[in-house]
């Protein structure tokens, strides 16, 4: 989404959105909801997922086409 939509089938196919790409299990979103809300929508999630190599993943996107 950051830098378009990867499917090339919408209308705005090509676009890039410019919206900031964040995992839910990254403390800036995680930070942000209730804690029951996000053991119970997310918790198991982040138990069973290596998150370390998604954040880094998704902060090189936020790099790569923010600068930041």
């Amino acid at each position: 989404m950051k830098e378009g939509d990867p499917s090339w089938a919408g209308a705005l196919a090509g676009t890039a959105y410019g919206l900031p790409v964040f995992h839910v299990t990254e403390e800036e979103i995680k930070s942000q909801v209730d804690a029951g809300l996000y053991d119970a929508e997310a918790g198991v999630a982040e138990m069973v997922l290596e998150t370390a190599p998604i954040h880094d993943a998704v902060k090189k996107v936020r790099e790569r086409t923010n600068g930041s």
